[in-house]
């Protein structure tokens, strides 16, 4: 079982920049991807990112294309997404997720609220 820990949420001023980091802990895995998600309030959860295991090639949804970075740290089991140019309408709790055997996102973070002030 993969276990997952966000860090780094918090307010931030329109404009600024914040850093999301998830540890990765328990079994030993490759995988297919991982990603981020984020689910603002009174919305489904949205795709943000990814980035795939093998060759670490990166996607994002077009609405953070260009302002986020993916990236990730394969001997700290660690995978990050920098945030630059926030907007009120990244205001949501941005979820870390693994695919760990298949395509399908089966391993889930608790979440980390990051909050954007006009």
């Amino acid at each position: 079982q993969v276990q997952l820990v966000e860090s780094g949420g918090g307010l931030v001023q329109a404009g600024g920049s914040l850093r999301l980091s998830c540890a990765a802990s328990g079994r030993t895995f490759s995988g297919y991807a991982m990603g981020w998600f984020r689910q603002a309030p009174g919305k489904e959860r949205e795709f943000v990112a990814q980035i795939r295991w093998s060759g670490g090639r990166t996607y994002y949804a077009d609405s953070v294309k260009g302002r986020f970075t993916i990236s990730r740290d394969n001997a700290k089991n660690t995978e990050y997404l920098q945030m630059n140019s926030l907007k009120p309408e990244d205001t949501a709790v941005y979820y870390c997720a693994a695919a760990t055997r298949t395509t399908r996102y089966d391993a889930w973070g608790q979440g980390t609220q990051v909050t954007v002030s006009a």
